[in-house]
């Protein structure tokens, strides 16, 4: 019974890390709504290197609908507002020489409907992980019963066991998912 917790460890270690992985593709989706982890996937050139925004500059959110960037090196100001221009969330910087103000429209219909899609999209490729977790667990007890390590009994006890875990995270992403949408359709 020890192999088969070990397992199922292992196995919740890796649904863990699917679902927080959906989680961060989550906060890099636009909802009309100002949030510095909209910022976390820009990567500036600095210094002959690529750094994260954050590591090189502070993002605040001082109203709902501004982002406000202070690169704490000044002379990297142009190209932190090149790094956004450049990323796919369609904002436009303003720069003032000291702050880069980035205003967060309000999002269309259409769009909204888009990232309603792009939720589902990454909620279905984080129910595949997860269940190609279960499917690997499911073998690594398999395994077991072959080589007579476990009873019959507690093959199909570890396999019922794998399941509820893939249930409880499936679900887990599910209400993320909920929320993510009520989140981008709410105007």
């Amino acid at each position: 019974m020890e192999e088969i917790k070990k397992i199922l460890d292992e196995a919740e270690e890796d649904m863990k890390k699917a679902v927080n992985a959906t989680q961060r593709e989550f906060t890099s989706l636009r909802t009309g709504i100002a949030s510095v982890a909209l910022l976390d996937n820009i990567y500036v050139e600095c210094y002959g290197s690529t750094s994260p925004l954050n590591q090189i500059a502070s993002v605040t959110a001082p109203e709902p609908r501004l982002l406000v960037v202070q690169p704490w090196d000044r002379s990297l100001i142009g190209n932190v507002e090149k790094a956004i221009l450049k990323s796919d969330l369609g904002l436009n910087p303003a720069n003032d020489g000291t702050f880069i103000r980035i205003p967060i429209p309000r999002l269309t219909e259409e769009r909204r409907k888009e990232l309603s899609k792009l939720v589902a999209k990454l909620t279905e490729e984080g129910r595949v992980s997860i269940r190609r977790n279960r499917g690997e667990a499911n073998k690594k007890i398999k395994a077991l019963e072959k080589d007579k390590v476990i009873s019959e009994d507690q093959w199909r006890g570890g396999q019922d066991d794998v399941q509820k875990l893939t249930d409880k995270y499936i679900q887990i992403l599910d209400e993320m998912a909920k929320e993510k949408t009520e989140e981008i359709m709410n105007v």
